[in-house]
């Protein structure tokens, strides 16, 4: 049957207005974003502990589904909000890993159009089955009922200052005096929040202005001690794992680093389980701090990123995949097997960190 063009055009005004409908429905539903071919490329800087998460195959898929690819470029978190050389280079976001770098990106001029957390891990110690055995008799590491290891990094830090051998602290196979290694606190925010951790518990209650006077040189002591520190989270988790308990002994880290390594390869990690040698264990500081992974959004183009990391798809990956725990510290999944047991489900036990005036002003006596 011929088609009247009168009725031909109505059809096309109607296809038309149908057609416009279905792209603006679209258009304001970030989820589908994709669909239109309103890709954004988004480049930034990272902490490295969130190197493995960005470039997890479901990860990017996900933010695909959005419309999204992110050109991410590791550096510390510290390096990130406060060197030229970086900043300079016109970075869309910034995702450092505290809080407290936001007010520190203020301060150095980064125009921040908005800021919020994604994830959240504790920091933690990792050491060795036979370390944790010494110290628990020494008395500075308790295991809960749930089979979890509590430190008491004050008793731990007094030790060190004190220049104790590891034989005095039960841990008789280890030669030499008690140590604890940390990134580099002026490039790592790893080795920056475990800083902040220390002064305060020197100080006996949160560090200010006048606790630093006091107890900053102690702090000071603590970090020469370290020798060389690593300017990555990451490469000294790495270093700790190739170099064991005589090379690295205890190591200032995040919690989610050893699940990821866990889930990257179940089977290595039973391997070493059922193995003869040295185990890893994790050690919570009690207290400890939270590590706060906020995105600070510089180009108004990554509040795209905001939106789509907050989604329950990508949130329960960044937990069940990679061990990071939800804005709100506690977890966004479900674990199994080792990784549930590894962690506990609340950190009860958490010093915030002093403020980012007194924070500036330990970086500078540690950087002496």
């Amino acid at each position: 049957m011929a088609i009247s063009r009168r009725a031909f055009g109505v059809g096309l005004l109607a296809t038309g207005v149908a057609g416009t409908g279905g792209y603006f429905a679209v258009k304001d539903r970030p989820e589908l974003q994709g669909l239109l071919g309103n890709r954004t490329t988004l480049t930034g800087f990272i902490g490295g502990e969130k190197e493995a998460f960005l470039a997890d195959p479901d990860v990017i898929r996900a933010l695909a589904s959005r419309g999204l690819t992110v050109q991410s470029r590791v550096a510390g978190s510290v390096e990130m909000v406060r060197e030229r050389a970086l900043l300079s280079q016109s970075p869309q976001f910034l995702w450092p890993s505290s809080s407290i770098m936001v007010d520190i990106a203020r301060q150095n001029g980064v125009r921040i159009r908005d800021d919020r957390v994604m994830l959240n891990t504790p920091v933690v110690v990792y050491s060795w089955q036979p370390v944790a055995d010494g110290l628990m008799k020494a008395g500075l590491v308790i295991r809960t009922g749930e089979g979890h290891y509590q430190l008491d990094l004050k008793a731990l830090l007094d030790a060190i200052l004190a220049g104790t051998d590891w034989s005095k602290l039960g841990v008789n196979m280890l030669y030499g005096r008690a140590r604890i290694i940390s990134t580099d606190p002026n490039r790592s925010n790893s080795g920056f929040m475990f800083a902040g951790l220390v002064l305060s518990l020197l100080s006996g209650n949160l560090a200010t202005a006048e606790s630093l006077a006091e107890f900053g040189p102690k702090a000071q002591a603590i970090f020469r001690n370290m020798g060389f520190k690593s300017p990555s989270s990451g490469k000294l988790f790495e270093q700790y794992l190739a170099g064991g308990i005589g090379g690295e002994p205890m190591i200032v880290g995040y919690e989610n680093q050893l699940v990821e390594w866990i889930l990257a390869d179940r089977s290595r990690w039973e391997r070493i389980m059922a193995g003869a040698g040295a185990k890893p264990v994790v050690l919570y500081p009690r207290p400890t701090v939270y590590s706060a992974h906020p995105l600070i959004v510089i180009d108004e183009e990554a509040n795209r990123l905001v939106d789509a990391l907050t989604t329950p798809a990508l949130q329960q990956l960044a937990w069940e995949k990679h061990g990071f725990r939800g804005p709100l510290g506690t977890p966004t999944g479900s674990a199994s097997g080792a990784v549930a047991r590894l962690l506990p489900a609340d950190v009860d036990a958490v010093l915030p960190m002093p403020d980012a005036g007194v924070m500036l002003a330990l970086l500078n006596l540690l950087a002496r």
